[in-house]
C-alpha cells in the first residue's frame, strides 16, 4: 500500500506535480491542492495580493529548502 505521504499527485488547482499531504482547499471545502495552493488560499482569505502571496511563497521555498514549486 502507498503511503499518502509520498504518492504523486498533480494540483488540479496549478497543474504542478507534488507529493506529500494535500491541502484542502478553502474555496469549496472538498479539493485536495498541493501546498502551495493551500497556502495560497489562506493569505487570500486575509486578503493578502498575489505579489506578496509570491515573496511569502518564496520565502518559505528557501527556508524548507523546496524549489520549482509554484
Amino acid at each position: 500500500m502507498k503511503n499518502a505521504d509520498t504518492e504523486k499527485r498533480v494540483c488540479p488547482r496549478c497543474g504542478q506535480a507534488y507529493s506529500g499531504r494535500p491541502a484542502l482547499s478553502r474555496k469549496d471545502n472538498r479539493t485536495l491542492v498541493c501546498e502551495d495552493c493551500g497556502t495560497r488560499d489562506a493569505l487570500e482569505s486575509i486578503g493578502i495580493g498575489r505579489e506578496e502571496q509570491d515573496l511569502i511563497l518564496a520565502a518559505i521555498h528557501r527556508y524548507c529548502g523546496k524549489h520549482g514549486q509554484n
